[in-house]
């Protein structure tokens, strides 16, 4: 169990690296205001649910420490 947790939290991590690389992509680009803001929402979701897997991760280790 909790080298499951480990992995998704892995995971999570990942996507967050690489929602932070493209924003820092989309600001070097120089985007106009309503170009950032599409890109900017086509990350959003990618972050929440990279932020949420790297939770659930965590949780998943705890409760394996726990029961072990």
């Amino acid at each position: 169990m909790i080298w499951a947790g480990s992995i998704l939290t892995l995971l999570g991590l990942i996507g967050i690296v690489y929602s932070i690389v493209q924003v820092s992509r989309a600001k070097k680009a120089n985007l106009s205001d309503d170009d950032m803001r599409a890109q900017l929402g086509k990350l959003l979701p990618i972050n929440i649910g990279a932020l949420f897997v790297s939770t659930l991760g965590l949780m998943v280790v705890i409760v394996g420490i726990a029961l072990s």
